[in-house]
């Protein structure tokens, strides 16, 4: 009789503490969770940017990436000159039911055309509906955040301390001459001892 007093107020005490404790549970999608402005949501294209050059599909692990283009000459801008060719973008798509988000596609983008998109509601209820067309994946460039600065903003106190100071150019009509600005260039050999 003791044991089953004692497990009926374990219990009781379990569910009081639960009970005053916050759900975690969100309300998703009537509420949207608040996301780091850096998160991996989807792949979007700068199709600006893409000269067809292939490294994403041929490096892509899950050959999830498909790229289609033609060539085209652009007649010599010159006289004389060299008629060139370049690469245009007929299709770029990328099947996300495929995709790992592994991301090797952006890193090794040598023209900076493919970025990380916190968007992530692009779910559908056909899986042939996730082969993402070039101009869905523009769409969403909008959404990437622009770019961390490479050094970060220090406080004033700080920059002064980093200010750097120039010594003042030259100005012969003031009288003042560096030894640097003298615009002397000494003869061969007239610094050496004999």
């Amino acid at each position: 009789m003791t044991k089953f007093l004692s497990g009926l107020a374990k219990g009781m005490a379990t569910t009081a503490r639960t009970m005053t404790t916050h759900a975690h549970t969100q309300q998703y999608p009537h509420v949207k969770p608040e996301l780091p402005s850096r998160s991996r949501g989807v792949i979007a294209l700068l199709e600006e940017n893409c000269t067809s050059c292939m490294l994403c599909a041929r490096e892509c692990p899950d050959w999830c990436i498909y790229i289609d283009s033609h060539k085209e000459t652009t007649p010599p801008a010159t006289e004389g000159g060299r008629a060139r060719q370049h690469n245009v973008l007929d299709r770029f798509a990328i099947d996300f039911s495929l995709c790992m988000y592994c991301g090797i596609c952006i890193e090794v983008c040598p023209f900076d055309a493919l970025f990380w998109s916190p968007e992530f509601e692009y779910s559908t209820t056909d899986i042939r509906d996730l082969l993402q067309e070039k101009d869905t994946l523009g769409q969403w460039m909008p959404t990437v955040p622009p770019p961390e600065p490479l050094v970060p903003e220090l406080p004033e106190t700080e920059l002064q301390q980093l200010v750097v100071e120039v010594e003042p150019e030259d100005d012969p009509a003031a009288g003042r001459t560096t030894e640097r600005g003298t615009g002397e260039v000494p003869p061969p050999g007239a610094g050496e001892q004999p």
